[in-house]
């Protein structure tokens, strides 16, 4: 299912716009967050880094639009919801696929004022379509996150078998 167009955090965004998007997605998953630089932006599309400011006024304006891009692609990668099994399954794959864009959407400070209205919570609804509660929501999506984090850091236990704490997860909340 794809996010509704109102909610699109690129559909205002000019075509030039776009490509320093998308090549920020590259430099973010192949160096990370913290090495990213208007700079190192710049070098990957062969521009000056002050032309990137016609785009995006700092590299906090750049950060709150992957965090925006990063809420509509996860939200339409866990779509359409047929259950827990389904949808942490969905969840863990989305966030495997996309680890640095995963971690910059999930940790640290969110400008939530400068979002589209409405897309976090689309985002996050398919928690609570599968459980029914926002609780349990929150909490399936607490517990989902702190594996997908785990796993990406490779900080289960050695010899522990992550796949049984997958299913033991949706035992819990199925």
């Amino acid at each position: 299912m794809t996010c509704p167009e109102e909610l699109d955090p690129v559909r205002l965004l000019t075509p030039r716009a776009r490509e320093v998007l998308a090549a920020a997605r590259v430099v973010l998953e192949r160096d990370g967050w913290d090495t990213l630089t208007m700079r190192s932006l710049a070098d990957e599309l062969g521009i000056a880094a002050p032309s990137l400011y016609k785009h995006f006024a700092s590299k906090d304006a750049l950060r709150t639009q992957l965090i925006a891009l990063a809420l509509k692609e996860f939200g339409e990668g866990v779509r359409p919801v047929s259950g827990v099994a389904a949808l942490v399954r969905a969840y863990r794959d989305v966030a495997a696929a996309h680890p640095q864009l995963y971690r910059l959407a999930t940790s640290g400070s969110l400008d939530r004022d400068a979002l589209p209205p409405g897309l976090e919570d689309w985002s996050g609804s398919p928690f609570l379509e599968a459980t029914g509660d926002p609780h349990r929501a929150q909490a399936l999506w607490a517990a989902a996150h702190g594996m997908v984090i785990l796993e990406l850091d490779g900080r289960f236990p050695t010899g522990s078998a992550p796949e049984a704490t997958w299913d033991e997860l949706v035992t819990h909340f199925g």
